[in-house]
């Protein structure tokens, strides 16, 4: 059962991301992520729950040397990819220009 509070949480991330998907600069994928962080280009990086341990260490690893943010998406990567408007799964999403929204300051 999920909680209200960390529903409200969920809907306030959604709501931010489907903003920077209008506005902002970023890339779906774990390949892109990568060298937008080897490029030091990332400044945050969404991670799904159910991305694979070996991956999210890799990329965790890699946003700490590009200095970048990293947030643990709550959901799946089904969930992850619908919160971006794509039909497709994905379970990494790097944000390179925030645009409008102001996901890069609340985290």
């Amino acid at each position: 059962m999920v909680s209200k509070k960390s529903k409200r949480a969920m809907e306030n991330i959604n709501s931010r991301l489907q903003l920077v998907i209008k506005s902002g600069k970023y890339s779906l994928g774990s390949k892109s992520a990568l060298s937008s962080l080897r490029g030091g280009k990332a400044k945050l990086v969404i991670i799904s729950n159910n991305c694979p341990a070996i991956e999210k260490s890799m990329l965790e690893y890699y946003a700490m040397l590009a200095k970048s943010s990293v947030l643990h998406y709550n959901g799946n990567n089904i969930d992850l990819g619908t919160a971006c408007g794509k039909t497709f799964r994905s379970h990494v999403l790097s944000i390179q220009d925030a645009g409008d929204s102001d996901i890069l300051g609340k985290i």
